[in-house]
Parts: C-alpha cells; structure tokens; sequence
C-alpha cells in the first residue's frame, strides 16, 4: 500500500502467480471521528483456454437443406469473441441466408453447392490474454444433383413458439430469431403490448437481432418475431422480464448537526427484486455497534433526536439483491461552529450586461446557517422573486442591468454568531460589431476593404484578430490591418474565401464573418446616388430626470454625404403611433443630449438626410418613462361668457397628455365678482374643459382663472382674466331718431346711443329696418319688403344707400347685444325726392313712307318721378355715311307715338330718345329707320336687303320684260359680287372701312364718343357699336330695342342681415349706376346694333 494514500498495489509480474491474489477486496478508513468502508473490488485472474481435441467428420447434405455450425469455444473470463474464417484468414461471407447467431454458431438457412468447403474454421478471440483459439476445420459438402422442395420457415434458433429472456437495467437487451426455410425466410419484429422505442431499437445481422440499449422496466413484455417466406409464416414470442440490480432513489448525504439539533439519514434504493437494507457504523453491522440513545431506526431511515457530539461516526447503507449491490457512507458530524464564510473579502465580479451574474458566497457552520443577501448599505434584503437564492450560498442575477452595478453584502447567521462579506459587481456593456464585414466582390488585382467597427465597454480593452477560413491571416505584406479595417491589396484567386473579424475582451467575446469572392476584372460601372440607409445600433445613455443621451451609427450615405439628422420622438403614453419632430443635428454628429418633459414614455429614431432626400426612419430605440412632476403650464384660451342671463360658463383648452406631467391631471377653477370684495370661490374639476357657475346676476364682469394639478402638485400660479355672466336682450330702444334726406337715393339717420346699463350685455352696434310704404307716383301698394343694415360699435349715425327715388320710405333703430336686438324705436318717416327717368322701355319705328317715319315707344320702367317731357334727336346719315345736322324735337309726356314728316326720301336716319323728369334727363334709347325709294327717279332699283330687318315700302311697276332692264339687273349683280370680294379681302386683313373716319371727321361736336375697342367688319359704327351684343340677341324685325332694367343692389353697402356697411360716405361713388350719354347731352344708347343693319348701309 503506497504511504499516504489508500491505494493497493500488487505486483503479479514479479511476486507469484495470479491466482494467489484472487479474492474479494475492501478498503476502510478510520480516524477518531469514525471509519468508512469502500465497496466490495473482486479480483479474477483472466484465462484463456484451449479447445478440446475433437475429430470432426465431413457434412454431406442436398441442395437447399439447412444447416447448423457448431462452434462451442472453451469458457474463458472474460468470454472470448467468435468470428468464423477460412485457412486464408479470410472472414466467411455472411448474408440472410448464412450467419452467425450469438452463441458462436453458423447458421445456414438452406445450403446451396459453393457452400462446399473444407476450411469452415470457429475462432476465440480472448481480449485480455491476448490470445486467438482456433477450433479444427469443419467439412462441408453439398450435393447438387437434385435440389431439396421448397418448404415454409422453421426456427433454428430459439426453438419452439416461445421463450423467455432476462436481461438487467441499463444493458443491452439482445433478441435473436433465426429460421430456415427454402426459399429464404424475412425475419421481422414486433412488441405484442407497445411500440419498439425508437431511439433506442437496432437491428443487427441482417434484423435476425433485435437489440434496444439502455433498457429499463418499461421495456418489459412480449417480444413476436415473424419469419416469413412464400410458402409461409411462424411466429415466436419472447417474454422479457428486465431486472435491476440496486440503484439509488435517495442516497444518505452527510450530515452536520450540532448539539441538541434532530436529524435524519435517509438510504432509499430501488431494484428488482426489491434491495435489502443494512446498516453499519464505522463499517460494524449496527446492531451489534455501541448503542446510542439518539439514533433510531426505521427501515430505510435512521432518526436522530437531540444528538450531542458523542453522537459523530460513520454509518454505511448496504443494499443489495441477487444482482448486486450498493454501498454508501455518509458522516454525521455533530459539532458547534459559528458561521465563517470562506469566500474572499471585497471580491470583485464583472459580468456583461443582460447576461447572469453569479456572487459567490461560500460558508461553513454548525448549525448550518441561513443566508441573506443585502444591496448597498442600507438596503432591504433581496427577494428571490427577483433574484435566485442557491443553497450554496450563491446570488444569481439572472439578467444582470446597469443599475445591477454595486457592493453586495452576504451575511450568514446561526445561533452562534454572524458573519458578513462583501462583495463588488460592475456590469460592462457588451462588446458589439456595430459595423461588421459586408461580403464583397473585388476584380482580380484590385483591393477590397474589410471594416470590423467593434463597440465595447469603456474599461474594457478589446483586442481584434483576423481569421481567414478559421485560420490565421497568411503572413504576406498585402494583408494589412488597422485599428478597424483589413485591407487586401493585389488580391489574387487564392484570396477568396471567408474572413472573420474576432474581437476578444476578458469577459467576452464576439466575431462577424465576410465572403470574399475573386472575379475576373470587369468594366467599372458608375456610381449609384441614393437616400441614405437609416442609421442603426440606437441606444440611450446618461438618463436624467429631463434629459437623456442619443447615440447612433450612421447608415451608409450612398455617394451622397449626410448633411444632417432628424430625430423624432413617440410617446406610447399618450399619442401611440404618433411622432413628432425632436430636434436636428449636424451629418457629423453621432449622438445628442435631448431634453425631455416629465411622465412620457419616449422612444426615439432617426432619419438621416442628404442631397438626394431622407432615408427611411431607424429601428426604434429603447422605451424611456420619465418621472412625473408637476404641471409647469396652465390651460390656455380662458373664457368666461354666459350661456343664459344668470350663469357664467367658463371654458379652456385643456392640457394634452404630453403637457400634463404626470397622472391624475385635473383643473382647480376660480371666480369672484369682478367690482365686489368676495373671496375667490374654487373648485376642482376633471380633465375637462368647460364649468358652469349657476344663479350668477345678469352680465357682470367675473374674474376668472384655471389652474392644472397632476398627482404629484400644482402648476404655477395661472394668469387672471375677465369674463361675463351671461347676457339678456337690452331694454330700451334708442331715441330721437331722425333722417336727412341726402339725395333721391341716399339718406342718413342719426340717433341717440343707448344708456350702456340698459344694454344688459356686450354691445354689437345699432340696427336699422327701413322699408318703402309707397311710391309717390303710384298709389297702389305692393308687399312691403323690409332691409335691415347693421352698424357695428357704438356709432349713432348711418348711411341708407339703394333707395328708390320719388318714394315714401319708413325707418326705425334698435341696439344689440350678443344675446340679440332691443326693442325697436317709433317709425319715422321720410320722402325721397325726385331723380332722372330710366331709358325708355322700348323705341321702334313702323309706317315708313318717302318723307315720313312715325316713332312708337313705351315710358321708362322707373320714372323715378313724374315725367314732364321726352326728348327727340335725330340726324340723317348720307351715301357716303357722314352723319347730317341733328334736330332736337320735345315732345309732350303724355304721348307714346310721334310722326316725322318732311323726311327725305330713301335717307337713314339716328334717333336718339329719352326722358325728362324735374330732376333732369334719363337714359337715352337709339334707333335707325330708313324712308323709302321714289318710284318716279329710281324706278325698278332693288329695294335694300329686307333681311337687315328695315321696314320698306315698295310700289313697283311690271318692267321684268324690258330689255334695258334686263341689262341694269346684270350690271346690278356685277357690281354687288365686286363689292362683296372687297368686303371680304378687308375683313380678312383687320381694317376698318373709311365710314368711321369719315363719321369722326364730321361729327356732331355735341355727341361724346364712346372709347373705341375694336374694329367691326361692314358696319357704320357709332360709339356703342363697340359694345359686346347684351344677351346675344339681334335686333328684331320689328325695330323694337328693350332696355335692360338696373335695379339699384345692396350688395355693394351694409352687411343687410348678413354683412357689415360703412356708413363714411364713400358707398356712393360705388352705388351710383353707369349712365348712357346723349349726343347732346353727353348719352349714349347701351344698345348694340345689329350687324346686318351695316349691310343695309353699305347697300
């Protein structure tokens, strides 16, 4: 036995035989405490005997009968290893039909003629010794001469319909089924109650060995194995039963109690059939070991009841069955320790962010102590719904945060003392390849770039190592590597392959890998130009209560530099899937100190931006609640306004989530009488945005304020603003209301402002109704339509535009307020005077005859007055379209037709018509008219085209047969196609025919030409010929013009019901309608002749 150590050792080589030694071994160990005892060692020297000398005959059999092989070895230890081969050393073939079962055997199922042989040669290979047997050859001779009949299987192999087969836990259960049969018989297997396991069934030689590893209870049953060939099927049925020599279910652990303290040792095996148990004590069977009150036995158990320290020693459980056994020691140690722990003082642990920390804290002590775990130096101790507690002592942190950083404290307790130490952890951030190696494609020859951008804690030091397809970096000058690249120049074919960029730290480590591909040299295509990749790797930093740290890595900028970045925020809280603008900074720039408001939960991307436009946002950063305060800002737009004569409704707009600050966000409302000596009268309201303060006297000035409060306080002192309780419809009208007519469509009335008390709410300004009762020139009476104007402020004066000359008007003024109109004031009445006539309704001319053409009219539509006269003008027009003296007629009022006389004859003349009223002349109308031919000089002349819509008056005499007529007509005809080729040739150049210079040249110096806008084809022009057609009709047959009405419209003033009117007086050059100029009197017709009518003087 070697000296200080337990070990035994025994020469064989040198000091006699093997057998000498063999028996059964066991080692005890002893000291003052106890002893304990080893498992039972059996030595067995391994032998390897010879066969036995045997003459074996030679084997005649048929073709196809079967055959068996008999090996039977020499019993050797350990059992030797079987294999059949010929005098040549060469393994016999095996297959379905021929093989070795697993006793040693050969097994033909039907023999065929090459199985003839003389060397069929069994060979014991015994591992241990190191020997090889041979067993003598065996003779086999098959006769061919007429094959045996075919036949259904048999079994060789076990025989009969069933068996049985034990095999212990743990090992390899072997089922062997093997039948003869001719032809060859299929082996298959089945379990008769359950499936074969699936990872733990193979088949061997050729599935006539069924084997199932690792084999437990559960494996047992019955076993059905089929062999099957065409003439038929048999069955075998293999029950296995599995044993189990002992195992443990609950092995006796050592025990340290100290005095006083019960305990237990508990020794539970299993195994079949069911172990036996004894104890022993310092390895002396117990019962006849020295008593002790203390203990007690109860089966597998041992109780221990108020030890003290004579109780220590070393029990042993022995548990065997008929297949084996167990033996454990276990110490029972009674003794009284304080707590010590062993773990060193002030040890300090690194652990990578969200990774597990684990703090160690061994100890020792008797009673075992309890241990707790402290953080900080007033911390509470740490709860396992957090962290996990091992019975060792260890603190785990599953996922160890930065604020996991800091001095942990272990303390360990019995009732013998206390022991502390403390500890120290610091968590790193992760080492990370923020930008890792892009796969590449480089051209022969060229140089590519490899970037490996690692980020890592800043009292880390990283190292970073390069690898090419795992290995190192060929030792070659053009590999080159940098702080964060591996550049490779003149890259050849060999190149190619994966590179790997591993960066290390002392706690961890981190690798990205790249493809380099080596392509023949190509065409250098043009740079793509792109919006930026988003940027990416976002993360927050330098938490503070209203500031927090943004950090990014930019994207690639796509040959278009970063100008700058846009960072935009989320607050989940309050407006989900909403962002909002944060702030810019420069392309340069990776990071920036944001300032936050309090109780949001902020998330934050970024958008990168160059020339070409901005990228699509990043990946959204980490979520970052910040703590509440206090509101710092109070509701906006606050109001106080009356919905009804006695309440006050006070509204504002409300703080949105963003701006509450915290939880809980509600409003403290308060009010007092304006002019009084009341308190300020408060309430606190919901988050909403209106109250209303009931039983408040009529419109009286309040002073208002509205002040937000959260759960954590009040916002600063809020501004003070007026409002009104609610309004009622004034009281009185307003007096001494009077008008002054200023002219015969325009009057202003006065009237005296309203006492302000009255008023009884906010003054809107006056408004009048005035309406027509009547016109002075026709008694008959129409529906009275009232206008209403409004005059904003306090103003006591206003403008009534649009009013109807010659009419009786009445008018009456009432003040408003928010709430509505006062009453109204007593009508006044008022006449407007007389104003000039509108144009006559209609002017045509019927009867013409050689030297007379009567006149037919209607009265103008609105007299504006009582008419006293017309107003005739007219001038003839001569052959050459120059305009003759003008003669002006007056004309009774009474009358609506008038004959002109001493006309001459086949003339066109210009009538110019209107009316006369106190106050002046109207509107004129025009006309033309043409007296007819005389027969007696212009005989047989074609009167002027009808279609100009002239009324002609024709008395022609029957000359159609005569000749010189005939020829006239000719001429005629002729000289009308010349005319109408010229007229047509001058249309298309643009000009103007010498009538309208000839008309200016010798024009009536009376007559006030219009502005001249265009020149019209074929036509006498006068100045309204110019004027575009009014409603695109032509003049009719008749001669009839009408005169479109112009009725006056207060569009153009006062608001009416609707709008607001300025009453300064400057309406009237605005309201004043455009009047037609006379050619005496500076009017003119707004009428437009008809284009044929040109013709007809041309004609």
């Amino acid at each position: 036995m070697n000296p200080g150590s337990g070990t035994l050792i025994i020469n064989i080589m040198s000091e006699g035989k093997a057998e000498t030694y063999e028996g059964v071994y066991q080692c005890t160990a002893r000291n003052e405490r106890g002893a304990a005892i080893s498992n039972n060692i059996v030595v067995r020297p391994s032998r390897s005997p010879l066969w036995t000398k045997e003459k074996l005959e030679p084997i005649i059999l048929q073709n196809g009968q079967h055959l068996v092989l008999s090996c039977r070895p020499p019993i050797g230890l350990p059992p030797p290893i079987i294999f059949w081969m010929d005098n040549s050393f060469q393994r016999l073939p095996q297959s379905e039909r021929v093989s070795q079962g697993l006793n040693g055997d050969l097994y033909f199922s039907n023999v065929l003629p090459e199985d003839t042989r003389e060397d069929y040669i069994c060979y014991a290979r015994f591992n241990h010794t190191q020997t090889i047997q041979q067993k003598q050859p065996i003779s086999v001779k098959v006769i061919s001469a007429k094959p045996s009949r075919e036949r259904p299987p048999t079994f060789l192999t076990p025989e009969g319909n069933s068996s049985n087969k034990e095999e212990l836990r743990g090992n390899v259960l072997s089922l062997e089924c093997i039948a003869e049969g001719l032809p060859t018989p299929i082996i298959h297997w089945i379990k008769e109650d359950g499936t074969l396991p699936i990872n733990r069934t193979f088949y061997k030689n050729f599935r006539k060995t069924l084997q199932i590893i690792h084999v437990s209870e559960a494996d047992s049953g019955k076993y059905q194995c089929i062999a099957k060939n065409a003439l038929g099927v048999i069955h075998h049925t293999i029950s296995v039963t599995v044993k189990a020599a002992p195992y443990w279910i609950v092995a006796p652990r050592n025990l340290v109690l100290s005095p006083g303290e019960d305990g237990s040792l508990i020794c539970r095996p299993n195994g079949n059939p069911k172990p036996k148990i004894s104890w022993l004590t310092n390895g002396v069977p117990i019962e006849i070991a020295p008593d002790d009150p203390s203990r007690k036995i109860d089966g597998d158990t041992i109780i221990f009841s108020n030890v003290q320290e004579r109780s220590s020693a070393v029990y042993q459980c022995n548990a065997s069955n008929e297949y084996g056994y167990l033996l454990a020691n276990a110490f029972v140690n009674v003794l009284a320790e304080p707590p010590r722990i062993l773990t060193s003082a002030d040890t300090l642990y690194q652990v990578i962010a969200n990774r597990p920390a684990l703090l160690d804290c061994a100890f020792f002590g008797s009673p075992l102590p309890t241990i707790e775990w402290f953080k900080g130096a007033k911390g509470s101790a740490l709860r396992e719904d957090i962290y996990v507690l091992h019975e060792n002592g260890t603190l785990e942190i599953p996922v160890a945060q930065k604020d996991s950083t800091g001095t942990y404290t272990c303390v360990a307790r019995n009732k013998l003392g206390v022991a502390k130490n403390e500890v120290q952890l610091e968590i790193k951030d992760p080492t990370r390849i923020i930008k890792q190696p892009e796969y590449a494609v480089v051209q022969r020859g060229g140089t590519v770039s490899f970037e490996c951008k690692v980020k890592h804690d800043h009292t880390l030091i990283p190292t970073v190592m390069w690898l090419k397809d795992n290995g190192e970096l060929p030792d070659d000058g053009r590999f080159t590597v940098d702080k964060d690249h591996l550049v490779v120049a003149d890259v050849g074919d060999d190149d190619g392959g994966t590179y790997t960029c591993v960066a290390n730290t002392s706690l961890d480590s981190v690798s990205a890998s790249a493809v380099l591909s080596v392509v023949a040299p190509t065409p250098t295509p043009a740079p793509i130009y792109d919006v930026p990749n988003p940027p990416f790797d976002l993360e927050l930093t330098n938490h503070l209560d209203k500031s927090v740290q943004l950090s990014w890595t930019p994207g690639d900028d796509n040959n278009s530099p970063i100008t700058k970045f846009i960072i935009e925020y989320e607050d989940s809280m309050h407006e989900a899937g909403l962002w909002h603008h944060q702030t810019e900074v420069s392309g340069i720039q990776t990071t920036a100190q944001l300032n936050l408001s309090p109780f949001v939960n902020y998330s934050f991307r970024v958008v990168a931006v160059n020339s070409i436009g901005r990228s699509v946002p990043s990946q959204v950063s980490e979520h970052y609640l910040t703590k509440a305060a206090e509101p710092d800002k109070n509701p906006t737009t606050v109001e106080g306004l009356g919905s009804e004569p006695d309440n006050l409704v006070i509204t504002w707009k409300p703080l949105n989530g963003f701006e509450s600050n915290g939880p809980g966000l509600q409003y403290k409302v308060s009010w007092r009488q304006k002019d009084g000596d009341d308190e300020w009268t408060s309430v606190v309201v919901a988050n909403v945005s209106k109250y209303i303060v009931s039983g408040t006297p009529t419109f009286v000035p309040y002073l208002i304020k509205v002040q937000a409060l959260n759960d954590v306080g009040f916002a600063p002192e809020p501004a003070v603003v007026t409002g009104h309780s609610g309004e009622d419809l004034p009281m009185v009208a307003p007096g001494n209301v009077h008008v002054n007519v200023v002219n015969s469509t325009l009057a202003e009335v006065h009237w005296d402002p309203v006492p302000l008390k009255s008023i009884r709410g906010h003054l809107q300004g006056y408004r009048i109704y005035y309406w027509k009762a009547q016109n002075l020139s026709k008694r008959s009476k129409r529906h009275i339509e009232k206008k209403i104007l409004t005059f904003q402020g306090s103003k006591t004066h206003g403008m009534l535009p649009g009013l109807e000359p010659f009419s009786h008007y009445r008018v009456n003024v009432r003040v408003v307020n928010g709430k509505g109109e006062g009453p109204a004031s007593p009508d006044k009445v008022f006449n407007t005077p007389e104003g000039v006539p509108s144009a006559p309704s209609s002017l045509k001319i019927v009867n013409p005859t050689l030297d007379s053409l009567t006149l037919e009219w209607e009265p103008p539509g609105h007299p504006n007055g009582i008419l006293t006269e017309y107003t005739l003008k007219y001038q003839p027009i001569n052959s050459t379209h120059e305009l003759g003296p003008l003669v002006d007629l007056k004309i009774p009022a009474n009358k609506t037709r008038w004959t002109l006389k001493n006309l001459n004859f086949s003339t066109r003349y210009k009538f110019y018509f209107y009316a006369q009223t106190a106050a002046g002349s109207g509107s004129q109308i025009t006309e033309e008219g043409v007296t007819t031919v005389d027969e007696g000089k212009m005989a047989g002349i074609l009167p002027p085209d009808v279609g100009a819509g002239k009324a002609m008056a024709s008395r022609q005499v029957d000359i159609a047969t005569q000749g010189w007529f005939i020829g006239l007509m000719c001429a005629v005809a002729l000289l009308i196609l010349i005319l109408l080729i010229v007229c047509f040739i001058r249309r298309n150049k643009g000009g103007k025919y010498p009538v309208k210079e000839k008309e200016d040249a010798h024009a009536d110096p009376e007559i006030q030409p219009m502005k001249e806008d265009d020149g019209t084809f074929g036509e006498y022009s006068d100045a309204e010929d110019h004027k575009p057609l009014k409603k695109g009709s032509r003049t009719p047959s008749d001669r009839t013009v009408k005169k479109e009405d112009s009725d006056d419209s207060l569009v153009d003033y006062g608001e009416g019901v609707n709008g607001q009117f300025n009453e300064d007086g400057s309406f009237i050059g605005q309201y004043s309608g455009k009047k037609e100029k006379e050619p005496a009197e500076g009017n003119e017709s707004s009428e437009a002749p008809s284009p044929v009518n040109a013709m007809n003087s041309f004609v």
